[in-house]
């Protein structure tokens, strides 16, 4: 079922003319409003479930920021139904956690392509299939963090379903392959890890729309392993601006 009696898509409870062609897609519900602070005349347009939905414009152009919850299915989700009512153009703004020694809490992340160690993805597309981000939103984000002038890095991160089972993975039945993977991420360079972005790479490849992401890196689990600095942030300003400003650079 796509659509409610009302014309209203079922999960997000928007319809067509209720969002901009640009959105922000954040996964804490409560991060939305903080985001729309940017927008000019933003106004909270639907708050369902985990969907939290503000409208407004960046240089005049209406644009939109949408909560997703936490995790590929809800992202997903998301992602489908605001397709359906003419938004083409995403960027996932959220926190992750670094890996490369490189990367630490306070840093910005930009993802050019995602591990898909999810289980949403592998519903839309053969596992042969890459999660990559779009070339266009890669660019505007990479420009963004520079005209910023914040500590940014660029490449692949890691995505899972399961957050503690990448913390606390001695603990799991499958420590064995947890432990091994994660030490393939780190021989293969991969930035950071974090939960959506596998998934929304792939369906948007599907839908045909443009989507990339930028996180936040709240801490390194390698940096601490090693008794190197290691600098926790939760503070997303950082990731949110760079979105801000790369939607800015998008609509030109």
């Amino acid at each position: 079922m796509k659509y409610s009696q009302n014309g209203e898509q079922y999960h997000i409870g928007l319809k067509v003319g209720d969002v901009g062609k640009y959105v922000i897609l954040p996964g804490d519900p409560k991060r939305c409003k903080k985001i729309a602070e940017y927008f000019d005349d933003a106004k909270l347009i639907a708050d369902n479930r985990e969907y939290t939905t503000y409208t407004g414009y960046l240089n005049g152009e209406k644009v939109s920021v949408t909560s997703t919850g936490i995790g590929g299915p809800s992202a997903s989700i998301a992602l489908e139904e605001l397709v359906n009512i003419g938004a083409d153009t995403f960027i996932r703004v959220g926190t992750c956690g670094g890996i490369d020694l490189d990367v630490k809490g306070g840093d910005v992340v930009i993802a050019t392509g995602a591990v898909r160690m999810e289980g949403t993805s592998k519903e839309y597309a053969p596992v042969e299939f890459p999660a990559v981000a779009n070339f266009d939103v890669v660019n505007a984000l990479v420009c963004a963090a520079q005209k910023l002038g914040y500590n940014s890095h660029t490449g692949i991160v890691q995505c899972k379903d399961s957050f503690y089972g990448q913390h606390n993975p001695q603990k799991m039945p499958v420590s064995y392959e947890l432990e091994n993977k994660w030490e393939a991420w780190k021989r293969l360079g991969c930035l950071a890890s974090e939960m959506e972005s596998a998934a929304l790479f792939v369906v948007g490849s599907f839908l045909k729309v443009k989507v990339g992401s930028v996180f936040l890196t709240v801490a390194n689990q390698e940096r601490e392993k090693l008794n190197l600095v290691n600098p926790v942030v939760h503070d997303t300003e950082k990731a949110i601006k760079t979105a801000v400003e790369a939607l800015k650079i998008l609509i030109g």
